[in-house]
């Protein structure tokens, strides 16, 4: 690199040089105001749930005539990963996935491939399975969730939702907003009930009734006459304002005599019974309006017009009407933003410290100019890439500031270096391109190509965190281009002209000699050197299989805390409801709580990335708590679950966990028992659950499902039943329209079409009122339903699982605080080997949960491993040009694992996947000090220098460099250990630098001098 110098260049044209500088500064700045803010990024969804209903099936009936059909055609889709399926009486819910692999973009065609395939299988199911239905959209996470509740009851869900109805358009025209949800908008209906009695006594059937009521009520067209003038349409309907006092006058026509439908039943308006979901704000039934934010925009701008939205609509609401903010993800970003100014900042300060202190003054005001030009850089280039600012692309900034002034850092010292060394500062700044650029930019791209795997990886954690790939390339590459171009403009223009140390050699200063002393007796002893290097490796990589805790992704920061709710397989609407009411009650009385919402029959929306939501479920409530802050909420966590643990809740399973970063898991741990019979299933499931209990490591280890829930069977006298002219089916109908309702016509009511449905009256639909229910005969003459048969209650199968069409039960449990999911469930798998080696013919378990996922993860990642290699293996042979060279620069890659693990142990930080960044990048770094100092000993060698004179003259010489570099990152990455997110991540760097730093000084000379079997004079 002598023929053209780029660094000598820039210092040639000065007034281009500062052009270039001014238009950086100002064009970051621009990228950084109006590039895109968000908490995570956005990433492909492969996700649809297919639905099937069939009335009045069982499970087994669901599973064979429906689910089994299905599930069969959906395995020829391409890119097919997996279908989980659910099955309920007279209900199959079909979650499909997609292969984390897929390509990007083919999410809508895959979709159209389920739609076209079960949309043919359709015609061979049973006729009267109504499906399947599908639903797609699972990729929108909810930037804001709003609640309008009524905290004195004056207001009821209708007019809620009216009002909600009101808010969206406006809402939806606030800047940013790319769509506005209603959630837990509660049906409207009209309810007919009848009197069975006076029925019974005038000889009516309901379904006279129903025909009369929809004939009456039925829009339809009586044509129009044309006029000289306007056209006039013929109005034979009317929208009364009162549907209620209307149909309660409607006349009905009994064999010639007509009389009130009042006369006949209760007419009443109400919601959709028993509901599909309910939810309440802090106590109070609510309608949410969830807010969904554009791809790219700015989070922090959409907060500061939502609330100025807030503002304007507050004084305009309703009496009665209250409208709370339930989540907000501005404020993680608040958070994510927050962070990484800290830590700019703090970056500044510790250059500016360290470089003042080894360099001096000026030299420091020069390396701190490096870390705005190489951030104005790197946001431009995240501006016109379309990478915006969250959790990941910020992360990766953060690894790159401890990093980026490596380059600057080295570059000055080496014009400082030939300055104290006689030359003047146009000639010694072009050392900067001459001396340091080759090794600078090889070490640069050797860390940037450690992020390669997970950039290019094909899976959801790929496309989730590969933006770390191209943030910290383009931030260490943009950190290399000032470090040759900018930094020795700036170091001609501030550094003085003569330096206090001029003439003076570098070894000759008093901490040199006594750093040469300890390289000489690392060079003498370079065997013990060696042994003791890899001694110590040993066991940190023994130390790192062991004792440290292991993790996928660690815990969020953010101050919800989940509470589920699960009822027994079965349970009703109501049971459910009451409990979740109890456990939000037991919420609102806590000093840590801000806020509760609650969701029962489903899960809450979708307002974190890595929150998967439960599919609609009676037996099931969810509870989404906000805390003061994250310590509140482990606070809150641990009163909670001693609460359940003392039994306040028993009637049902509550588990409270915080959010979880990563792919979305049920449980963190995890055993799916697979095989053909149910009853064999649950009896495996249960040998691995006792396994589990009384484990200090787990909590609350369970079965999926295990219990028989009770229903009524009518077992039909069938002689009698021909003789009165009946069919089951004919009597199936009839139970169905008192017990359940049947619709009589579908009417507008306000805003919403509303259903008019007949049923029988409350007291008739009771348990204890079956049998007495009046069955209408052909003949018009009615008897109660115990003469057609004996009603009887069996026990059956409420649920049952399957996976890509075979059975399984999972066995569930969860890791109190400080327990790692990975780690409980190795003990666990280990703890059951006999039972997995003695399965039954048939009969398998396999690991699910976070392992699972993070299986998945890593093999995506390990896959492009090779290419990772490949691509480094290649840079160091071009540049070293030797395969000794190769061999010095990969010995030392992994010696920072010795800092790294005992960090870890001493900490007690979890190693996972954010771990495994600063690893990654740790690497990097080492590797990047031995091509500075082997390229150093050559450059000696070359010039005539003794074989030993060159290894530790060239130590000495750049030990001052490289320990800046690593006492500047050190100092930078302390700030973030109190990260929740990423203290792992700054603990492994903060030791492995200042250790694997200390120890690559040590160790390279010995190893160079045992390689090249180098003599002491």
């Amino acid at each position: 690199m002598s023929r053209f110098n780029p660094s000598a260049w820039a210092i040639r044209e000065s007034s281009l040089t500062l052009y270039f500088i001014i238009v950086t500064l100002l064009a970051g700045v621009y990228a950084f105001w109006t590039n895109g803010r968000a908490e995570d990024p956005s990433f492909s969804v492969n996700v649809m749930v297919v639905s099937a209903y069939w009335p009045g099936a069982t499970v087994e009936q669901m599973e064979k005539q429906v689910a089994d059909l299905l599930e069969k055609r959906l395995q020829e889709i391409d890119w097919f990963d997996r279908v989980e399926t659910k099955v309920r009486p007279g209900q199959v819910e079909m979650l499909v996935t997609f292969a984390d692999n897929t390509p990007s973009g083919m999410s809508e065609d895959l979709f159209y491939q389920v739609r076209k395939r079960l949309g043919d299988e359709a015609k061979k199911l049973p006729p009267a399975v109504i499906g399947p239905i599908f639903q797609d959209d699972f990729k929108d996470v909810y930037f804001t969730l709003y609640a309008l509740s009524s905290p004195d009851g004056s207001v009821d869900n209708r007019t809620l939702t009216e009002v909600a109805e009101q808010l969206r358009k406006p809402l939806r025209r606030v800047a940013g907003v790319k769509k506005v949800v209603l959630i837990g908008e509660r049906k409207p209906q009209i309810f007919v009930d009848l009197d069975e009695r006076k029925l019974k006594t005038l000889g009516i059937a309901p379904a006279q009734i129903q025909q009369q009521i929809a004939a009456q009520t039925a829009v339809v067209s009586a044509g129009f006459v044309e006029t000289g003038g306007p056209r006039l349409h013929i109005r034979v309907n009317q929208q009364p304002r009162d549907w209620i006092d209307t149909l309660e006058a409607l006349p009905i026509n009994i064999g010639g005599t007509v009389v009130a439908l009042k006369e006949l039943a209760q007419v009443y308006t109400g919601f959709e019974d028993p509901p599909s979901l309910i939810v309440h704000d802090r106590g109070h039934e609510a309608v949410l309006l969830g807010v969904v934010m554009q791809e790219n925009a700015d989070g922090l701008r959409l907060e500061q017009a939502l609330n100025a939205f807030e503002q304007t609509i507050r004084p305009q609401l309703p009496a009665g009407v209250q409208l709370d903010k339930l989540t907000n993800q501005a404020d993680a970003i608040h958070r994510a933003v927050d962070i990484f100014q800290e830590k700019f900042f703090v970056a500044l300060l510790v250059v500016m410290v360290v470089s003042f202190i080894a360099l001096g003054v000026r030299a420091g005001i020069v390396v701190a100019l490096a870390v705005p030009l190489t951030l104005s850089a790197t946001f431009l280039f995240m501006k016109l890439t379309g990478i915006d600012f969250n959790r990941i692309s910020l992360g990766a900034l953060i690894i790159a500031l401890g990093l980026l002034v490596d380059d600057a850092i080295i570059a000055i010292e080496m014009m400082i270096l030939k300055m104290e060394q006689g030359l003047d500062k146009i000639r010694a700044a072009s050392y900067a391109w001459t001396l340091t650029a080759a090794p600078m930019l090889v070490g640069t791209l050797l860390t940037t190509i450690g992020f390669l795997p997970i950039g290019i990886a094909e899976s959801k954690v790929g496309e989730y965190a590969g933006g770390i790939f191209w943030v910290t390339g383009i931030a260490l590459i943009a950190s290399w281009l000032v470090a040759v171009l900018f930094t020795p403009y700036l170091g001609v223009k501030l550094l003085p002209d003569t330096l206090k140390h001029a003439g003076t050699p570098v070894e000759q200063r008093p901490a040199f000699r006594l750093l040469r002393k300890v390289i000489e007796a690392c060079v003498r002893r370079r065997w013990l050197v060696i042994g003791l290097t890899v001694g110590v490796f040993i066991l940190s990589v023994y130390g790192m299989k062991h004792w440290v805790v292991q993790q996928f992704f660690p815990s969020s920061d953010r101050p919800e805390l989940l509470v589920d709710i699960n009822l027994p397989e079965g349970s009703s609407f109501a049971t459910t409801q009451k409990v979740v009411a109890r456990v939000e009650q037991q919420l609102m009385n806590d000093p840590d709580v801000v806020s509760a919402s609650s969701y029962t029959g489903r899960g809450a929306p979708r307002f974190f990335l890595a929150l998967s939501p439960e599919l609609p479920n009676p037996a099931y409530g969810n509870i989404v708590v906000v805390a003061r802050d994250w310590h509140a909420r482990d606070r809150l966590q641990l009163r909670l679950q001693q609460q359940i643990e003392a039994g306040a809740f028993p009637e049902a399973r509550v588990r409270v966990h915080p959010l979880l970063f990563g792919p979305p898991v049920p449980w963190p741990v995890v055993f799916r028992v697979i095989g053909p019979d149910p009853q064999t299933l649950v009896a495996i499931g249960k040998q691995i659950r006792d396994r589990m209990l009384d484990k200090p490591y787990l909590v609350d280890p369970h079965l999926s499902w295990q219990y028989q829930a009770p229903a009524l069977r009518l077992e039909w006298d069938r002689n009698r039943l021909a003789r009165l002219g009946l069919t089951p089916a004919q009597v199936a109908e009839q139970l169905r329209t008192l017990l359940n309702g049947e619709v009589a016509s579908i009417v507008l009511s306000s805003i919403r079409s509303t259903e008019i449905r007949l049923r029988a009256s409350d007291a008739a639909r009771h348990v204890e009122a079956l049998e007495s229910l009046p069955i209408r005969l052909p003949t018009g003459e009615s008897v109660p339903l115990a003469h057609l048969g004996d009603l009887k209650v069996v026990a059956e199968i409420p649920y049952m699982e399957r996976r890509n069409g075979e059975r399984l039960v999972s066995v569930y449990a969860e890791v109190p605080p400080g327990v790692q999911p990975p780690d409980a469930t190795m003990k666990v798998w280990n703890n059951i080997q006999d039972i997995v080696e003695n399965l039954p013919l048939g009969y398998r378990v396999e690991i699910g949960g976070s392992v699972e996922e993070s299986q998945v993860a890593q093999r995506s990642i390990q896959a492009n491993m090779p290419l990772m290699v490949l691509l480094m293996t290649l840079l160091i042979m071009l540049y070293m040009r030797s395969f000794t060279g190769l061999f010095m620069v990969l010995v030392t890659a992994p010696l920072g694992l010795v800092g790294a693990v005992a960090a870890l142990i001493l900490f007690q930080q979890p190693f996972g996947f954010v771990a495994n960044l600063g690893l990654i990048a740790l690497a990097g770094i080492l590797m990047r000090n031995t091509l500075i100092l082997v390229a150093q000993i050559n450059e000696n060698r070359a010039a005539g220098q003794p074989m030993h004179e060159a290894v530790i003259h060239a130590t000495v010489l750049r030990a001052r460099p490289v320990l800046l570099t690593a006492a500047a990152a050190v100092l930078a990455f302390i700030p973030l250990t109190t990260s929740l997110f990423w203290g792992p991540m700054a603990y492994v760097l903060i030791s492995g630098i200042a250790i694997g730093t200390v120890i690559t000084l040590f160790f390279l000379p010995a190893l160079y001098a045992a390689w090249y079997r180098v003599k002491m004079p």
